[in-house]
């Protein structure tokens, strides 16, 4: 049996049109939505998601494409537009753009008695994030964001052979096909490099979860790779439209990240201060999986956003 949060309540909701999230919730209290990066599930926030239950209502789905949430045809998929409707997707990867993906958790909330909440989410849930506190400002009230940039702006400070960190998001961005069978010919090798290499304590990832994290992105290589490929196609697409907009997240947010400003060349949080006036950037010394490295100090922070 693959391994649950101790103490949550697990069911399905629907929130698309043939898809629906597995999500665990549990507490009581004002929302917060976590959401998972990769190559995780939900389980990541097991350790900072009880925390939060002591006061708040705790929402952990996994993000369509990934753990046991249904996983769409890429090209079967729609598009939500900002304001939640639904338009044709495109080869580009609509069917897993984070504007798609975000409206699934606007979706989600609303499902479980929810018109607002808190959001927060680690590497590629950060994006879904990003995208939902900017479609949906009346409905994000905090704003977490760890260990990811924008996706306009990841593109733009990858660059030289320092973007050789970032070499799966070149493989996974190549027309559907060749990405596909390079990872399922040996799944575990691809995803467990990461789980790996991105661990600054490799005991943070106990081997049932790592199981399990492998188990489920075995099952899971189209769903992933496209919503990759989405993020060099449609969801520059959207962000650069924002950003000649001018548009801005206008609810309190936090982002916590490594130091790869350093390595790469830029000021990560002079990229943030682009997007959020109100905003608490804090360079962290753990490894990429924060969440399971040091929960107390990645839940003390969610607590502090919560206040402001």
């Amino acid at each position: 049996m693959a391994p649950v949060i101790p103490g949550f309540d697990y069911r399905r909701v629907p929130v698309a049109d043939g898809v629906s999230l597995n999500v665990a919730v549990a507490g009581s209290g004002s929302p917060v939505v976590l959401l998972h990066g990769f190559p995780q599930t939900h389980l990541m926030w097991r350790h900072v998601a009880t925390d939060l239950a002591a006061d708040h209502t705790v929402i952990c789905p996994d993000l369509r494409g990934y753990g046991a949430s249904d996983k769409p045809a890429a090209d079967a998929a729609a598009t939500a537009d900002a304001d939640g409707s639904a338009a044709d997707g495109a080869a580009d990867g609509a069917g897993y753009a984070k504007r798609t993906m975000a409206a699934d958790i606007v979706a989600l909330a609303r499902a479980l008695g929810h018109d607002r909440f808190a959001l927060a989410g680690h590497d590629r849930g950060a994006l879904v994030a990003f995208r939902a506190g900017l479609d949906h400002p009346s409905v994000i009230t905090h704003l977490a964001c760890l260990d990811v940039l924008p996706t306009l702006d990841m593109w733009d400070v990858m660059r030289g052979t320092t973007a050789a960190v970032g070499f799966h998001l070149y493989l996974m961005a190549q027309p559907p096909g060749l990405p596909e069978r390079m990872i399922s010919a040996c799944p575990d090798d691809f995803f467990g490099h990461f789980l790996d290499l991105w661990t600054g304590d490799p005991t943070a990832i106990p081997a049932e979860v790592r199981a399990a994290y492998l188990d489920a992105c075995r099952a899971a290589v189209p769903s992933i790779v496209a919503d990759y490929r989405a993020s060099a196609g449609v969801d520059v697409d959207h962000d650069r439209a924002d950003r000649a907009e001018g548009r801005r997240l206008t609810m309190p947010v936090t982002v916590l990240q490594q130091d790869w400003g350093a390595a790469l060349g830029y000021d990560a949080a002079a990229v943030w201060r682009a997007w959020a006036s109100d905003l608490e950037h804090s360079t962290v010394g753990y490894g990429h999986f924060m969440a399971e490295e040091a929960p107390a100090d990645v839940a003390k922070a969610l607590r502090a956003l919560l206040a402001r």
